[in-house]
């Protein structure tokens, strides 16, 4: 049993998702390893990671809509504001999202389905830089 690990640090541009699937792969595929599990991790809690469509951007914008109506901005039940009226709205959306994946790597590719992408998911309204740790174990 082998193990590799990296820290990919994401450039968000404020609420939207940022698709890695690509960086990940291309950082397995220099690891070798055939057959394992794939972990990723976000280091915040004001964004999310997501595995979600990669084809129709509408996805995307519709989950931006509905995240929108679910947690709105500025909701004066809110007490954390420490960095603005999207602070805490950040946090809720980050709780309802994930901030740990597991994906099975097989024949020395993530087994994901066709249209699927594994996503950062920003939830504050300005533009950040995310470090999102991944880490393989397998043969």
């Amino acid at each position: 049993m082998r193990q590799h690990h990296t820290t990919l640090h994401v450039t968000t541009h404020g609420r939207s998702l940022v698709e890695i699937t690509r960086s990940i792969a291309d950082w397995l595929h220099g690891t070798g390893i055939e057959a394992g599990v794939l972990t990723i991790f976000i280091r915040h809690t004001s964004a999310s990671l997501l595995i979600q469509e990669n084809a129709d951007p509408d996805v995307q914008a519709d989950l931006e809509r509905f995240f929108a109506r679910l947690v709105p901005d500025g909701d004066p039940l809110y007490e954390h504001r420490s960095e603005g009226p999207d602070d805490m709205p950040a946090h809720v959306r980050s709780a309802l999202g994930q901030v740990h994946l597991a994906v099975p790597v097989l024949q020395g590719r993530m087994a994901l389905g066709a249209w699927q992408g594994v996503y950062v998911h920003e939830h504050r309204r300005h533009g950040q830089v995310r470090q999102v740790v991944v880490q393989v174990m397998g043969e």
